[in-house]
């Protein structure tokens, strides 16, 4: 990756503003068409937006856009909207005790919504303030209550694949947890047994930075420093970790890069939540994991321009020779890009820099705007009226084929996604703020 190191804030500010123009036609857009019988919308298909019924983890992303659009630009038609969905629509997704994805769902809309009740962006009211933060306190236990232990007294939020399965991707989602505990919440056990959110966040993060990040240091074959696994896999019967697997990804030894880039965002963020509540508890195990992960999205998982394919050892790969070297190539015959990986992996940069400081961070820091920098342009910032996505050719499963491939394409490219269009939308307002001097976006902000 070629790092711009002479991009700052205040050069996004055209850019974001038409990234948001365009925003909001695509956010009116699905909201003009999608039938909530449906369930979530995940993906695009040939532009339009369809389902895929699996857990249904899309929702927070859909109405939480509209609340970041609001946020970002101030049109209130986008704040009632997100509101009314959240309302309407986001109440299962509070008690959902079959998932890993409440940080996804609720942060970013129970969330989102309380968040600019504290910052004085929509008016204050006591019954409204009330009505999120038990969704969010409840949110925050249910997810803590999916649980697998294990020998050492830690343990970790399993899967919805079952009590075995750690997925890399629920880093991000410990959000739920971080919100639930500063709003002093615990969960509550048979026997009133109080168990600490803050204790089980700390937990599953160390399992995670242990299990499903690697560092060079011998552990197998395929130890390459700042390599994930998707999947880490344990014994039940005595906790024992047995393998890394993954689903999404290429293999179990390769570096699905949106896992990848869940893990960047995930520790940098939650490194910027314990600080700011004095627990340092983890610092060194959450930062070696961040700045490893980060390195390796730098040095090994990226083209010249920031994008990276969807696996950095899909089995085609070879065939783009010196790929590395080069921009990101979406329409090639080989293998997908994944822009979603690169939004996720943005925002996961600039965090880290900015935990890290001027002198430490200025590395991942100028990473982050190049990263941005590239997205907000085409081919990747969808500019067709037509296509209801924002940002174009995300990949969601490539091994189960689930990814729309265009007529006279060999592989799939030119649509969007849930996750991508809200990731690119966050870290567009987040360097937006930067760029008006306006307070910093964190998703535990406080009045």
């Amino acid at each position: 990756m070629k790092i711009d190191y002479k991009l700052t804030p205040a050069a996004f500010e055209k850019k974001i503003s038409n990234h948001w123009k365009i925003s909001a036609q695509k956010i009116q857009s699905l909201e003009e068409t999608w039938r909530p019988a449906d369930g979530a919308p995940v993906f695009t298909v040939a532009g339009k937006y369809t389902t895929r019924g699996w857990t249904e983890w899309t929702q927070g992303f859909q109405f939480g856009s509209a609340l970041l659009q609001f946020d970002a630009t101030g049109e209130k038609k986008f704040l009632e909207l997100g509101r009314r969905a959240t309302i309407e629509r986001m109440a299962p997704h509070v008690t959902h005790f079959g998932v890993h994805d409440h940080g996804f769902n609720n942060v970013s809309t129970y969330g989102n919504l309380w968040r600019l009740m504290n910052e004085g962006r929509i008016p204050e009211n006591e019954w409204e303030r009330n009505f999120y933060e038990l969704a969010l306190r409840c949110s925050g236990a249910v997810q803590a209550r999916r649980w697998t232990p294990l020998p050492d007294g830690g343990g970790f939020i399993h899967s919805f694949n079952g009590p075995h399965s750690l997925f890399v991707d629920t880093i991000r989602s410990l959000r739920s947890l971080a919100l639930a505990h500063k709003l002093g919440h615990e969960l509550q056990e048979e026997n009133d047994r109080r168990v600490s959110l803050l204790s089980r966040l700390k937990a599953h993060a160390k399992t995670t930075a242990q299990f499903s990040i690697f560092y060079g240091e011998g552990r197998d074959a395929y130890d390459i420093r700042g390599r994930t696994a998707h999947e880490a896999i344990f014994n039940t019967n005595d906790g024992a970790f047995r393998c890394p697997n993954s689903q999404q990804g290429y293999s179990p030894f390769s570096t699905w890069t949106r896992g990848l880039a869940w893990a960047m965002l995930g520790f940098s963020e939650e490194l910027e939540f314990t600080k700011y509540i004095g627990d340092s508890e983890l610092d060194d195990v959450m930062r070696k994991a961040a700045i490893a992960t980060s390195d390796f999205y730098i040095e090994h998982a990226t083209a010249s321009d920031g994008i990276p394919y969807w696996d950095t050892d899909a089995p085609n790969l070879h065939k783009l020779g010196d790929w590395q070297n080069r921009t990101a190539d979406p329409f090639n015959d080989f293998e997908p890009v994944d822009s979603s990986a690169a939004a996720i992996a943005a925002q996961g940069l600039l965090r880290l820099g900015n935990y890290l400081g001027k002198k430490r961070g200025i590395k991942y820091w100028q990473a982050g705007l190049t990263v941005l920098n590239t997205l907000l342009d085409e081919p990747y910032l969808s500019t067709d009226a037509k296509h209801q996505g924002l940002l174009l050719h995300s990949i969601y499963h490539r091994p189960r084929g689930w990814d729309f491939i265009p007529k006279g394409r060999k592989i799939p490219c030119g649509e969007s996604s849930m996750w991508g269009d809200y990731h690119l939308r966050e870290v567009a307002l987040m360097v937006q703020r930067l760029a008006r001097k306006e307070k910093y976006l964190t998703f535990w902000s406080q009045p």
